[in-house]
């Protein structure tokens, strides 16, 4: 997809369809660290996008264990010793 000179963008038409963005729905982008995201600001509780991501969240609740690590102790699990501070 390419950014037009007034900086307009196309919203694919199935993303458009899937979460019901029409003419007059409001939208927004968040930045993140992998670039942006597009959100519709006007998303209602009733939204089934909103629905399947709670039922997922709900499901998958309390099911990573780390084995008993702290937060720092499974951040060094997940990258490693860190040579650029000083451990003591």
């Amino acid at each position: 997809m390419r950014v037009t000179e007034k900086g307009q963008v196309t919203i694919p038409k199935e993303i458009r369809d899937r979460f019901n963005i029409v003419p007059g729905t409001e939208v927004d982008f968040v930045a993140s660290k992998g670039g942006a995201l597009l959100i519709r600001v006007d998303t209602r509780d009733d939204d089934s996008s909103i629905r399947d991501f709670d039922d997922w969240a709900e499901r998958v609740r309390g099911t990573f264990d780390t084995g008993g690590m702290s937060t720092d102790e499974f951040m060094i699990f997940l990258r490693g010793e860190r040579d650029d501070v000083d451990s003591g």
